[in-house]
C-alpha cells in the first residue's frame, strides 16, 4: 500500500545500512516507511522444562529502492515473466510452477491434506478470471503448509482457533499473490470474519503471526514459479 500510495515502481525495501552495504545511498530529503518484524523465539530451557516461546517484535525504518541512488542494477530489474499487463499469465505461472495436483471437479474449492490434492470447480463456474485465480491461490496457500513443504503448525499457538487462523493465513497469502500478479483480490471466506475478529480480540499479536506465515507461503509459491529470485528477496518487504 505504501509503494502504491507513493508511486514507487517496486515493492522492494532496504534499511539505511542495507543500502550503504550495497553501495547505495538514500537521497536527501527522502522519508522512511515503518515496518514490523515479528517471530516467536524459543527460550533456552533447563532439563525437564517445556519449551517456551517468546514473541519478538522489532521496528525498522526502511526506504524503497526508488529512494536509493547508485544501487546495483540487478536490484532494479523487473522479471520479464511478470508483465504488469498480463496478470492471468503470472497467476498461471504460480499455479503451474507449484506442481501441485489440482483437480477440477465438483462444486467446492478445498485442499485435502489426506490426498495432498487441491479440488476446484470448473473454470466456467466462476464469475470471472480474477475469482478463479483468487480461489486457486487461496487453496495453494493451504497446500504450501503441508509437513513436506513449509510444515505450518498453528494448533500449538491457537488451539481450537487454529482452523480459523489457517484460513486467515490462506486469505492473506492469496491477497499477497494477487497483488504480485496484478489481480483484483477477492475475499473468499467472508463467513470466517467473526472468528477472525474473536481471535484478534483475544490475541493482539495474532495478526503478526498470520501475516508472517502468509508471506512465507506467498514467497514459497513465487520462488517455485521463478517469479522472485534470491536477489529480489534480499530487501525487507514493507
Amino acid at each position: 500500500m505504501e509503494a502504491h500510495c507513493r508511486g514507487y515502481a517496486t515493492n522492494q525495501w532496504l534499511t539505511f545500512r542495507q543500502a550503504q552495504s550495497l553501495g547505495g545511498h538514500v537521497r536527501k530529503g527522502e522519508r522512511s516507511s515503518t515496518i514490523v518484524f515479528y517471530e516467536l523465539r524459543a527460550v533456552e530451557k533447563d532439563e525437564g522444562e517445556k519449551e517456551r516461546l517468546v514473541p519478538l517484535l522489532k521496528v525498522f525504518n526502511v526506504f524503497n529502492i526508488d529512494q536509493v541512488a547508485e544501487l546495483p542494477s540487478a536490484l532494479r530489474e523487473v522479471p520479464a515473466t511478470n508483465p504488469a499487463g498480463d496478470a492471468s499469465a503470472a497467476a498461471e505461472q504460480v499455479i503451474t510452477g507449484s506442481r501441485a495436483v489440482i483437480l477440477h471437479q465438483g462444486f467446492r474449492a478445498f485442499y485435502s491434506p489426506a490426498s495432498d490434492r487441491i479440488y476446484l470447480p470448473g473454470r466456467a463456474t466462476f464469475a470471472d478470471a480474477a475469482a478463479y485465480y483468487s480461489t486457486a491461490l487461496h487453496e495453494l496457500c493451504h497446500w504450501s503448509g503441508s509437513p513436506s513443504r513449509l510444515g505450518r503448525q498453528l494448533g500449538r499457538r491457537f488451539g481450537e482457533s487454529a482452523y480459523a487462523v489457517e484460513e486467515l493465513v490462506a486469505e492473506l497469502g492469496s491477497a499477497f499473490l494477487s497483488a504480485h500478479c496484478r489481480l483484483d483480490g477477492r475475499l473468499q471466506h467472508a463467513s470466517y470474519i467473526s472468528s477472525w475478529l474473536e481471535v484478534l480480540r483475544r490475541d493482539k499479536r495474532a495478526i503478526f503471526t498470520a501475516a508472517a506465515q502468509a508471506q512465507k507461503a506467498a514467497d514459497y509459491l513465487l520462488e517455485r514459479a521463478g517469479l522472485i529470485s534470491p536477489v529480489e528477496a534480499l530487501p525487507a518487504a514493507a
